[in-house]
């Protein structure tokens, strides 16, 4: 027998009972598309599925907890079977098998010699509001069985709102099923908990002994009836009075229930039309082509609707909450957003940029200071009364460059003209907000990168400084485009004074680098960092006098297997485990392959690269972590496993320095400085957005050149332009033939064994002149790497020093043979020069 419950309805103005049920649903079909990554379950390692109004961080045994946004309704899910004549209880969490991760949903299966259980996972974002995530169970056995669903009810609001015990659980019945209503102490806040066709299981009375019992949700399983059936896991929430009746949860659930068909549909098809429209990659290494669409994926899935106002904003990720009310960083934050947004901008969806920009400009302080973190509950109370709505500094100068990067990728002038205000009042809280005299926007304002400092918090970070001088000269194109003459130019003249300043106080000739951090008195703090490196973010000069800092950055001393530290590890305050003394952050390894690509040391660029697409297949299948220990090969036991803008730095370096690829809407052209790997012979970009234009290019090898040609989809044509010396443009902007060096080289790539230590080779410097190329590489002592050789030019009698050269295995490209490289015997790292003249 079906749950049940009554409705009432008129027919010609009488009222008629009519039983509205909950039931199992036939199967229909699940979609599997090109990506996907398929893995054996590892035990412990986490999944996240998110939408806009739901979110389920688990874990790849099956276990999970559930948020109908922004409340956690039940933790800790788990499932065990008893089969019809067979003794043993079975957890299927311990038969975890396979996970399978789709753009649309998720799915583990559980396998025993009895039965297989397949748990599918999607979280819509057109289903009814008060709903969240939903999950089918699709049951085969040789036998009946019955299965305990079991879990801890939470009803918990996402932190800072005030939450409450573990709430009452009631089982409204209906006919010989039900489903639980969860009650906390609120009456605008209830949960509903259902799976067609189960029982509840233990429900103690109130005259018993306080002890906690899991709610259980009991189902007896015939094959013969219900093969070819989803049993579902209907959730709801109400959090007005109105929608926390019992009448209204029951409504949702009978609605979702049967409308499961067409909600799977509707969003299956909206990531079938996302993937038809926003940039794609081809090339050469397969996995990179998936891990770019996996990063694109994973920043659509971080969409959250705030409520009550229904608006859609970026948050900055999941993780499991454990037994609190933080499901990782789940909340909004400004600075996260906006370095993701250069990746959204770069793949071409605009109107989620567009809604993010105004999502935190409606949040901008009255004196023009950008929001950094706003949490899913903040309209529930008063959030100023914190002190983390405004706590980070360098969201003010993020919000111009990123408008900047936004309105000259799109050619959206007329968006900047609706928004001058807020433009122009962050403008003036930044140009006002320098302390010491200097004329530097300082850390009197907020953090400007880390939270906590062993010396005590800086008083200039160079990182909050840099970007202020990106920030006047991008407000400088942006007055510009406004037609304020007047404030361009004086923007332009502070970005140049800024330039020389930020040389003059930060610079060591002696040490030849960039100090961390000055202080009141003008000391500064000489910390190694990776800070610097912000400096080729938004393009431009970068820093006057790099090449050792670059050499640094590169070497084992910041670089791991895995990215890159923030701090050096022969530092004396390095700690690998500590969340800004020596940790790996993925965003960083995201900032200093940009700025390598930049700055013409495309070798090391690579490396870090992909160093940040691998790990969208290392811990939380199509996503990329928070951050890593700067010792071993392993996450953090809290790091936020799909982050946003971990997963953003897998993108923006490919599109801007891997293919060199900068847009501009306002002349519908592609500026081009491609820097492909040397063992690739073509490549291609698919639906690049140009202003109102989608145009693709395709990147093929013809001798000693390298051709860059588009094709336009839709739009006005774009022409292609290169400011890289020895390029030859057609007349009509459709090709550009860049001139290839006479040798190239390229290195591997791959993660170590989780827990390893750096050990990798590592490329320090890359020369060339007309007659040869000189890499100053570093590796293991006594190791071996094979690297390989590409020869352009035809009849090149090529001379190696360093290194030998072998014929490369068949498949590979031709031209390309094997480079392999000694390193000398010893302890630790070995540096050895490698000189290729021809």
């Amino acid at each position: 027998m079906k749950a049940a419950f009554s409705v009432v309805v008129m027919l010609g103005g009488v009222a008629v009972a009519q039983t509205v049920m909950l039931r199992p649903v036939d199967a229909f079909p699940i979609g599997e598309g090109s990506l996907a990554i398929r893995r054996h379950v590892e035990m412990g390692k986490p999944f996240t599925l998110a939408g806009t109004r739901g979110a389920m961080p688990g874990q790849q045994e099956g276990t999970f907890e559930a948020w109908v946004l922004p409340v956690k309704l039940l933790s800790h899910f788990a499932i065990r079977a008893d089969v019809e004549g067979y003794s043993v209880p079975i957890d299927l969490n311990a038969d975890a098998a396979e996970i399978e991760v789709f753009p649309d949903h998720t799915m583990i299966t559980y396998s025993h010699i009895a039965f297989t259980v397949r748990q599918i996972m999607f979280a819509p974002d057109d289903a009814e509001d008060g709903t969240g995530a939903v999950v089918l169970f699709q049951i085969d056995s040789t036998r009946p069985m019955d299965l305990t669903f079991s879990f801890t009810p939470e009803m918990r609001p996402m932190w800072p709102q005030r939450s409450q015990g573990l709430p009452s659980a009631e089982w409204v019945r209906q006919g010989s099923s039900g489903f639980y209503l969860l009650h906390t102490d609120f009456p605008d806040l209830v949960g509903a908990v259902a799976i067609p066709n189960s029982q509840p299981g233990i429900l103690a009375p109130y005259q018993e002994k306080p002890r906690f019992y899991p709610l259980e949700l009991k189902l007896h399983f015939d094959p013969k009836r219900d093969t070819n059936r989803y049993f579902p896991l209907l959730m709801a929430m109400g959090n007005t009075v109105e929608t926390a009746s019992n009448t209204t949860l029951q409504g949702k659930l009978e609605r979702l229930n049967s409308e499961l068909p067409q909600i799977y549909e509707k969003h299956a098809e909206r990531y079938r039309q996302m993937r038809e429209s926003v940039t794609g990659i081809r090339t050469p290494d397969a996995g990179l082509n998936d891990d770019f669409a996996w990063g694109e994926v994973s920043i659509e899935q971080l969409r959250a609707k705030a409520q009550p106002s229904g608006e859609i904003g970026l948050v900055a990720g999941y993780y499991s909450s454990g037994d609190s009310a933080r499901p990782g960083f789940g909340w909004y934050f400004g600075r996260d957003s906006l370095y993701t947004l250069y990746a959204v901008n770069g793949f071409g969806d605009f109107g989620l940029t567009r809604a993010e920009l105004e999502f935190l400009m409606k949040r901008q302080r009255d004196d023009g200071k950008i929001m950094h973190e706003y949490p899913q509950t903040a309209a529930y109370f008063d959030w100023k009364d914190f002190s983390y709505a405004y706590a980070a500094a360098d969201s003010t100068p993020l919000f111009l460059t990123t408008m900047l990067d936004y309105v000259r990728t799109s050619g959206d002038v007329d968006f900047l003209r609706q928004h001058r205000e807020a433009v122009e009042r962050a403008w003036r809280f930044e140009t006002t907000h320098d302390t010491d005299g200097d004329g530097i926007y300082d850390n009197s304002q907020g953090t400007g990168w880390v939270e906590s400092w062993p010396s005590g918090m800086p008083h200039q970070e160079i990182y909050l400084a840099l970007l202020d001088q990106q920030a006047s000269f991008a407000m400088s194109k942006l007055a510009g485009l406004l037609g304020d003459k007047a404030a361009a130019d004086t923007a332009t003249a502070r970005a140049l004074d800024l330039s020389k300043k930020i040389e003059a106080e930060y610079y060591d000739s002696a040490r030849q680098d960039y100090a961390f951090s000055r202080n009141v008195d003008g000391t500064l703090d000489r910390t190694a960092t990776v800070y610097p490196a912000i400096a080729w973010w938004n393009g431009g000069e970068g820093l006057a006098h790099p090449q050792a800092s670059f050499r640094r950055w590169a070497s084992h001393d910041f670089s791991t297997d895995w990215g890159l530290r923030d701090v050096a590890e022969n530092e004396p305050i390095y700690d690998p485990i500590s969340y800004h003394q020596g940790s790996v952050w993925p965003l960083f390894t995201g900032w200093e392959a940009v700025a390598e690509y930049r700055a013409g040391r495309p070798l090391a660029g690579y490396e870090h690269l992909m160093q940040n697409a691998d790990l969208t297949t290392a811990q939380d299948l199509g996503a990329v972590t928070e951050l890593l220990s700067g010792a071993f090969f392993q996450p953090f036991g809290r790091s936020t496993s799909h982050q946003l803008w971990s997963s953003a730095m897998v993108i923006t370096p490919a599109l801007k320095g891997l293919f060199g690829i900068e847009a501009d809407g306002l002349s519908h052209s592609i500026d081009l400085d491609p820097h492909l790997p040397a063992d690739w012979d073509n490549a291609s970009v698919e639906r690049i957005h140009v202003g109102e234009s989608v145009c693709s290019l395709t990147y093929q090898r013809q001798g000693a050149s390298m051709v860059v040609k588009v094709s336009n989809t839709s739009g006005p044509a774009v022409r292609l332009a290169s400011a890289v010396k020895g390029t030859k443009v057609a007349s009509d902007g459709a090709s550009i033939a860049f001139a290839l060096p006479p040798v190239e080289v390229a290195v591997p790539h791959g993660l170590p064994l989780p827990g390893a230590r750096t050990a990798q080779m590592k490329v320090l410097s890359e020369s060339a002149d007309a007659h040869s190329l000189k890499l100053e590489l570093e590796a293991e002592a006594g190791s071996v790497v094979e690297l390989q050789v590409r020869r352009n030019a035809a009849k090149l009698n090529l001379h190696v020093d360093g290194g030998t050269t072998e014929a490369a295995p068949s498949g590979i490209s031709a031209g390309v043979e094997k480079l392999v490289v000694k390193f000398p015997s010893g302890v630790g790292y070995q540096g050895q020069t490698v000189t290729l003249r021809w």
